[in-house]
């Protein structure tokens, strides 16, 4: 069984829902961009103020602080990324989690036992779920935000892993919520944990 998973997903695709869903059901540890923030602080690379500083860069006018939108377009300090590598890296050693996002494949890709996923959607789904969940905003602003976090979240991947955002080839396996939806994701991405060695 592989017993690390790690989501990489497109913004609005359901990532970290499905992501939830997937510990929830395999009775693992799910660990996303809060968790890894804490655990960066915990490790003493970094005060608390440090990481504020960084984190602040986030946006809240959209309300949303799982989002990185701007993040990713500022200069990241080497420590905090460093710093957030070292907490995904002790998170994956004990094993049975799921990591949200931060690049986690191409940190863990030497890990033994892990599944590395990718969730996209298409455009129209992911306008349709974030508007939900973005009431007071027009279908431009929140069409907007997504397209410059889809952006700015390849650029990111790019700078600091070397390696092409959505790419299926840093993945095991790809998977389209807005044609198969979150449930036969979350199936899919179980059963497959469960049949490999």
């Amino acid at each position: 069984m592989k017993n690390i998973i790690t989501i990489s997903r497109q913004f609005g695709a359901g990532g970290s829902t499905i992501g939830q869903a997937v510990a929830d059901r395999l009775g693992f540890y799910y660990c996303d961009k809060d968790m890894i923030l804490r655990a960066a602080i915990e490790s003493g690379n970094l005060s608390p103020s440090e990481v504020r500083y960084y984190d602040e860069r986030v946006p809240r006018e959209f309300g949303f602080g799982q989002s990185l939108f701007d993040f990713y377009n500022k200069p990241l300090d080497e420590r905090l990324f460093n710093a957030q590598k070292e907490a995904i890296r002790k998170v994956a050693e004990k094993g049975n989690c799921v990591i949200v996002g931060r690049n986690a494949n191409i940190i863990l890709k030497e890990f033994d036992r892990t599944l590395h996923v990718f969730i996209a959607a298409s455009e129209k789904a992911r306008l349709e779920r974030m508007m939900e969940k973005m009431p007071d905003y027009s279908e431009r602003e929140v069409l907007d935000h997504l397209r410059s976090v889809d952006k700015a979240r390849k650029k990111y991947c790019k700078h600091y892993t070397q390696t092409k955002f959505g790419s299926a080839e840093f993945y095991d396996l790809c998977v389209k919520s807005s044609s198969l939806g979150i449930d036969k994701c979350v199936d899919i991405i179980c059963e497959t944990a469960k049949s490999g060695n």
